[in-house]
């Protein structure tokens, strides 16, 4: 017999009993006792037993439904914790193998620092970047960029800290292209427990706090997450760790939230993982704009400049009769 074929019929009762399902507990046993034998029909305890042992066949399902859901989101969680550390260990072993070689004037191999490729790689990035930021700035009075004077876009602008994020007042968050780590001390001095803890993850919003006191932050997102990616952890008892996976992996944040300080995500510095995710083609377009940085540097031609120098001088050896005195490289 289908458990659904009464569903209509109970849920019609259930909306006419304005006191829930107490109320409509209390309509189903009162029937029971004026219709049936159910009550006085049975010896002492055994109506009481029948419906507890009623009961216990569903409270057994909805226990092994709850565990079946903290299986999960602890099975999702290891994997997050997984993929990310793989990751990461890849994007080391990527790195140290690639160690963004270039090219010297004597055409032999020599390597650069991480420092340099990332400076390299974020300076180039810039230039064709200039467009990538969704949100308008603003003035803030939060440890301002005043580097670039010269760039009305990033005057007022937070430096990014060493993770491409901020450290605020209340929170400090980091980022890569693909997720954002947010750690918020508890502020309270005593040992947390995560009954303790109140996070409300939406695709557009986020609330973060403890229960009975007022929210640390609850605002809406500057840019979308993953809510079925996205999650929280107790660290060390007073921190709260948020884990947010974004939507759009091709554009850095420059803020968690539309009340947070705008970050200048001009000096955001590249992940050293995305040389090792590159593919050939655009792997050797990376190799060459540093080697044409570092030629710059130098005084030298860049790979271009080079290209056009030797193809002029081939050209003046195949017509020694043309004056190229006044012939200029652009």
């Amino acid at each position: 017999m289908s458990e659904e074929r009464f569903d209509g019929m109970l849920l019609a009762m259930a909306q006419q009993h304005q006191g829930g399902v107490k109320e409509l507990l209390g309509t189903f046993f009162g029937f029971l006792d004026r219709k049936t034998d159910f009550f006085h029909g049975a010896a002492a305890g055994v109506p009481r037993q029948t419906v507890l042992d009623a009961m216990k066949q569903f409270e057994d399902k909805a226990d092994q439904k709850r565990k079946e859901v903290l299986k999960e989101k602890e099975e999702n969680e290891k994997k997050l914790r997984e993929s990310r550390e793989k990751q990461k260990k890849k994007e080391q072993e990527e790195f140290a193998k690639v160690n963004a070689s270039k090219v010297d004037d004597s055409g032999k191999i020599e390597e650069v620092t991480e420092e340099e490729a990332n400076r390299i790689i974020a300076e180039n990035k810039s230039k064709n970047d200039d467009t990538s930021e969704t949100i308008k700035p603003k003035e803030t009075k939060d440890s301002k960029d005043d580097s670039d004077d010269d760039d009305e876009d990033s005057k007022g602008k937070v430096k990014p800290n060493v993770g491409n994020g901020a450290d605020l007042e209340k929170y400090r968050w980091v980022q890569t292209l693909g997720e954002l780590d947010l750690f918020v001390p508890s502020g309270v001095g005593f040992p947390l427990k995560s009954k303790d803890v109140v996070v409300d993850i939406k695709a557009k919003h986020l609330k973060v706090g403890l229960r009975g006191h007022p929210p640390i932050i609850d605002a809406e997102l500057s840019q979308k997450v993953k809510l079925e990616e996205s999650y929280w952890t107790l660290e060390d008892k007073k921190l709260i760790h948020v884990f947010l996976e974004k939507v759009n992996k091709m554009e850095w944040w420059d803020r968690v939230v539309v009340t947070d300080p705008i970050i200048n995500t001009k000096k955001v510095q590249p992940e050293n993982s995305k040389l090792g995710d590159l593919d050939g083609e655009t792997r050797s377009m990376v190799e060459k704009m540093m080697y044409d940085q570092r030629q710059k540097e130098m005084g030298k031609p860049t790979s271009d400049e080079q290209k056009k120098q030797d193809m002029l001088s081939k050209f003046m050896k195949q017509h020694p009769e043309m004056d190229f005195s006044k012939a200029k490289i652009s």
